[in-house]
């Protein structure tokens, strides 16, 4: 996105913002935004928000750190200080999670919901992931593309990775499709389908 927009980009993780030390995880997001408009034009990228910005008055056992957290962020988003030429990116695994008022107009306003890689994708992706790896003929990518629904763009990474290190343990020369059988036993979809009907619910009540 940055790179398109030929703009300066600061990512940051949601864990990484909690302190131990009072007053610091405040801080830590009003400095954030203090970079971003210094840095303007500029992306802001916050990922795992859900851990940033879960629903407040829910009783975490800290203290209210993650309350102040959330009103800080809100603070920020409104705009008391002119946010111009900074956008504010966010991703979540648990959208439910994130307070109510982190997605009201004005804040983020456009909630997009990735579903997972459809067949083609798939295929694409493990074409991007074997590339360079000497393949035996038996190799399908197209029949592991069919057989890996709800895996991930990570799943599929780990799927490919986990099938060259079975080559390796058999000091093969190539990778067989017997090591992606291998490997389809050792990783398995990260989406659940009661997941995925959660963000199918969860999109369609936002409509």
């Amino acid at each position: 996105v940055a790179t398109e927009s030929e703009a300066n980009f600061i990512s940051v993780k949601g864990p990484e913002i909690f302190s131990k030390w009072v007053g610091e995880s405040e801080k830590a997001i009003r400095e954030i935004f203090r970079k971003a408009r210094m840095a303007a034009p500029c992306v802001i990228f916050l990922d795992e928000i859900d851990a940033i910005a879960p629903k407040r008055g829910y009783g975490y056992g800290d203290s209210g750190v993650t309350d102040r957290v959330v009103s800080q962020l809100l603070t920020e988003m409104d705009g008391l200080v002119s946010l111009e030429d900074v956008v504010v990116l966010a991703a979540t695994n648990k959208p439910h999670l994130i307070d109510d008022a982190l997605l009201r107009p004005g804040r983020f306003d456009r909630l997009i919901y990735i579903p997972p890689p459809d067949y083609a994708t798939r295929l694409e992706i493990l074409r991007v992931h074997t590339k360079g790896m000497p393949l035996a003929k038996s190799v399908s990518l197209e029949s592991l593309a069919k057989r890996t629904e709800r895996y991930s763009g990570a799943d599929l990474a780990a799927l490919c990775r986990e099938a060259a290190m079975n080559a390796m343990r058999r000091d093969a020369e190539e990778v067989s499709m017997e090591d992606f059988e291998e490997a389809l036993k050792a990783v398995k979809p990260s989406l659940r389908e009661d997941l995925l009907r959660l963000y199918e619910e969860f999109t369609s009540q936002l409509k």
